[in-house]
């Protein structure tokens, strides 16, 4: 059954912030290598969109949910073309997933319900049921000791307005940690600008944090919650996935928009625009981007798809020698050769 939506706040409370200009897509952004717009697709079932984030589990399983709140699961030497397993339903909007050491099922940030558990067997269990309440969980690192970073996006609105969120341009998000020894939730770090995707470093020492508003990579020292800028980033980031070797994959939706940089100096144009239907506020560019970047934030490799034909990248995760992509909007999830 499907929980019910959270509505938003009518009116925006945005701020008056200096206007930016977005760097250019060159450098190490260059478009040199331009294979996302030759992925393969492995589609989600008929009239289904909306595979936030991938995971490929041990047993080779590539696991994606859907708008709907289902979780699904291809094999990942599937052909391209192959049609997905029903693995479970959450009832919510599951975001991003990750593997759970303590049994081999699933962590997932669900926009609605906060942070579940999802068993082997399909089976779902809310986690966040102590300390302060989760309003937008979105991506998620499991540290060896069971203890889950991750992020709630926004104490003000919800997964079905989150434009209204980057327009506001306040502080709205934090990370939490749930330790799952004692059930409770605990602030990691606040004061932050739509923080989006998370990873641990190898030592567990950090996270890798990015913030979608701002455009920022962080490093957040555990377990004191210190942030550190480490690089402004030309396009809007989304989750982020550990490799294991101290380097990060950052998937990025859509290079930055000129016409929302130039706003930000005008609060009352801006809560004006958020009143605006959908479909004519500024719009994500039709762009497939990745990064590679290691623990100081430089970047060593960017894959691009300028044609948009696999749009709109929030989630990725390199498994072997190849790379996974979900996206908020595609029909399904994608796969690409990195040799």
């Amino acid at each position: 059954m499907a929980v019910p939506r959270p509505r938003a706040p009518l009116l925006i409370r945005p701020v008056r912030e200096p206007a930016t200009v977005p760097p250019p897509l060159d450098g190490p952004w260059a478009p040199a290598d331009v294979r996302l717009d030759r992925a393969d697709l492995l589609p989600l079932p008929d009239g289904a969109h909306g595979p936030e984030d991938v995971l490929v589990d041990p047993d080779g399983r590539v696991v994606s949910g859907d708008e709907d709140g289902r979780l699904w699961w291809w094999p990942a030497d599937a052909p391209a073309g192959t049609r997905p397993t029903l693995l479970a339903e959450t009832g919510g909007r599951p975001l991003g997933i990750e593997l759970d050491p303590v049994d081999g099922g699933l962590v997932v940030c669900d926009a609605y319900r906060g942070l579940l558990r999802v068993t082997p067997d399909g089976a779902v269990h809310e986690l966040t049921g102590t300390g302060p309440p989760v309003h937008l969980a979105d991506n998620a690192a499991v540290a060896r000791d069971g203890t889950i970073y991750f992020t709630d996006s926004s104490d003000r609105f919800p997964l079905s307005h989150w434009k209204r969120d980057l327009l506001e341009h306040r502080p709205n998000g934090r990370v939490l940690a749930y330790d799952r020894r004692t059930g409770r939730t605990e602030v990691v770090a606040g004061g932050l600008y739509f923080p989006n995707g998370v990873a641990l470093t190898p030592d567990e020492s950090a996270l890798m944090l990015v913030e979608t508003a701002t455009h920022r990579l962080l490093r957040v020292d555990l377990p004191d919650g210190r942030a550190t800028v480490l690089a402004d980033l030309p396009a809007y980031p989304d989750n982020v996935s550990a490799v294991g070797d101290g380097t990060y994959w950052i998937a990025l939706p859509s290079p930055r928009l000129p016409i929302m940089e130039r706003l930000l100096p005008h609060p009352r144009v801006r809560q004006l625009v958020a009143l605006l239907p959908g479909a004519v506020q500024p719009q994500p560019r039709r762009y497939g981007l990745v990064a590679l970047v290691d623990g100081a934030g430089r970047v060593l490799r960017t894959l691009h798809g300028p044609s948009g034909a696999y749009p709109m990248v929030t989630g990725v995760r390199q498994h072997g020698r190849r790379l996974w992509l979900g996206s908020l909007t595609a029909t399904g999830v994608a796969r690409v050769d990195l040799d």
